[in-house]
């Protein structure tokens, strides 16, 4: 299954990297966005978890679950951005609310990675370029340029040509089996965590919007599942 090709073809944006006190300067500051981001939505969440289990019994119940409704946002926020790994969020739900939470777990879940694979959709090809440039990746430019003005179908065949021959047609014809064991890969926040694969499978324009979900929502599936029907306890918590 392909998606259409984009009605428009994008200009060539060519290599002329900026100099290295911007490159750096700009890497620097979308690092500290990410982080800042991260370490603000983490602490808050724990936080507001503490609070709450300090309130009056009477009016401990409702603040319980604003603060889970604002964990779980907070949690599909945190997934969907690249090379953080959030799912550390939904396990420690999971531990502490136990099986209970597990369908809103994996709603969040879901929901965190398709947002990312959407933005992915939107984004356009100029600002990834300009991320390969900051990072001097000039073959990566140049590659883009190349894909960028290619349908769908002639993406395909670059990407199984440029694969060695016995393993091109795999990844190409199952790549969306190749999505999602990569999202259940363990420390695959070292390459972008779920979101960022979800993010880059977006930017490629080679998966279909619907059956990307679909395979978001069986990807997403086995530890909120697992934890929903046999309990907490399987997190060797």
């Amino acid at each position: 299954m392909v998606p259409k090709a984009p009605s428009n073809t994008p200009a060539r944006l060519g290599y002329a990297p900026p100099g290295l006190g911007k490159t750096l300067a700009r890497l620097a500051l979308r690092l500290l966005i990410i982080l800042a981001v991260a370490f603000a939505a983490q602490s808050l969440i724990m936080e507001a978890m503490e609070t709450a289990e300090t309130l009056p019994e009477a009016t401990r119940g409702p603040a319980q679950i604003s603060v889970l409704v604002l964990a779980l946002a907070l949690y599909a926020l945190l997934i969907a951005m690249p090379f953080v790994p959030g799912i550390e969020i939904g396990v420690t739900l999971l531990v502490l609310q136990g099986a209970a939470i597990a369908p809103f777990v994996y709603a969040a879940t879901c929901l965190g990675l398709g947002l990312a694979f959407l933005a992915g959709r939107v984004l356009p090809y100029a600002w990834l370029h300009g991320v390969f440039q900051d990072l001097r990746l000039r073959k990566a430019c140049e590659l883009l340029d190349q894909v960028a003005a290619l349908s769908p179908e002639r993406r395909l065949a670059l990407l199984r040509s440029r694969l060695p021959a016995w393993l091109g047609p795999y990844v190409v014809n199952y790549r969306y089996l190749a999505l999602a064991g990569a999202l259940n890969l363990p420390g695959n926040s070292v390459i972008g965590g779920g979101g960022g694969l979800c993010l880059i499978a977006g930017l490629s324009r080679l998966y279909n919007p619907r059956a990307t979900l679909l395979t978001i929502a069986c990807a997403a599936a086995p530890v909120p599942f697992a934890v929903w029907a046999l309990g907490p306890g399987i997190l060797g918590s």
